[in-house]
């Protein structure tokens, strides 16, 4: 558990920095320069992933069970996951409503997922690792909803085949993860 707290600590320290260090930060990129600055960012987030991932399975050798939570939270868990691939597609497909109506579709599908996975799951490590990316999200949604409403920002909407595209892609990308590749990623099917 501690090797994945660490890299709990890293990976969503690292991508905290704007929120509670941003004249640092901005401080660092312009001391270093912009390509040193995401050189760093990036090592340190993927030693911070490496480490939560492999600490995750080293959690998954003798898990903790704190409850068992009832089958309907699997079927919800389905739901919101869906929903989060679209929110994550939508990050990508440029001039979305989607995006326009929620301002950082990224960080909204982090939370969705985090929450459809605290929900699905009752075990010790599921708790700490969904549990620290949802209140990560919550805490960096609202920072980057402040900081849009501080800094006069709008998002601008493109047509609606913008939207379809991103639901069309989330959907297909969440069928792909659901059926195939969260089984042989993680180790787990989710509709066994």
């Amino acid at each position: 558990m501690i090797v994945m707290v660490l890299g709990l600590v890293l990976f969503l320290g690292v991508h905290s920095v704007r929120v509670v260090a941003d004249d640092w930060r901005a401080a660092q990129i312009a001391a270093r320069g912009e390509g040193a600055w995401k050189g760093l960012y990036s090592l340190l987030s993927i030693a911070g992933f490496v480490l939560l991932v492999y600490g995750y399975g080293l959690s998954r050798t003798a898990p903790v069970e704190l409850w068992s939570p009832p089958v309907w939270t699997r079927h919800l868990a389905s739901l919101l996951t869906l929903v989060s691939f679209v929110l994550l597609a939508a990050t990508y497909v440029p001039g979305t409503r989607i995006g326009a109506a929620v301002g950082h579709p990224m960080v909204l599908g982090v939370k969705t997922w985090a929450l459809a996975h605290l929900l699905a799951n009752g075990r010790l490590a599921d708790v700490v690792l969904f549990g620290a990316f949802l209140v990560w999200s919550i805490v960096l949604y609202a920072a980057s909803r402040r900081r849009d409403r501080r800094n006069g920002t709008r998002y601008v909407a493109g047509p609606a085949s913008r939207d379809l595209i991103a639901v069309v892609v989330g959907v297909v990308a969440w069928a792909a993860f659901a059926f195939w590749l969260h089984a042989w990623l993680i180790g787990v099917r989710p509709f066994s």
